[in-house]
């Protein structure tokens, strides 16, 4: 006698409809997670910026003057290694200070924002965020 037997298992339009209903969900989980990881960039650049900022305090401390643009990474590397860069790669902008080194200013734009341009500064007067067009481009301008 010969029994009747009946397979188990999943068809290929049901496995198929899995995989689709997974593609979906993990592409509306990647784009949610965009924001949060503007954030933590952020996050990680102020920190940056006040360890940047920190470290050219111990300088002054130590040489009664700030560590000119020209020549901050070498200069502050001791206090502060390694000196630290933006997480997408690239460096944080220095105003230049050759011509005053009892004032120094570094800035990164910040990209979870809703306004039109918004950056972080750390001075010789300490840390703050900033709103404006364009990047400053002197010491005055971080104020």
């Amino acid at each position: 006698m010969l029994k009747n037997k009946k397979n188990k298992g999943f068809t290929l339009i049901e496995l198929l409809v899995v995989i689709a209903i997974i593609g979906i969900l993990a592409s509306i989980v990647l784009v949610s997670l965009g924001g949060a990881r503007e954030k933590a960039r952020d996050a990680r650049r102020q920190s940056d910026i006040r360890q940047i900022s920190l470290a050219m305090e111990m300088y002054y401390d130590d040489y009664q003057a700030y560590a000119t643009s020209a020549t901050m990474v070498a200069t502050i590397g001791s206090y502060l290694d390694p000196v630290p860069g933006d997480p997408q790669g690239g460096a944080y902008k220095w105003i230049s200070n050759i011509s005053d080194d009892q004032k120094y200013c570094v800035c990164t734009i910040i990209e979870a924002t809703t306004t039109v341009n918004e950056w972080f500064c750390a001075s010789h007067k300490g840390t703050r965020s900033t709103t404006s067009l364009v990047l400053p481009t002197a010491l005055t301008d971080c104020w």
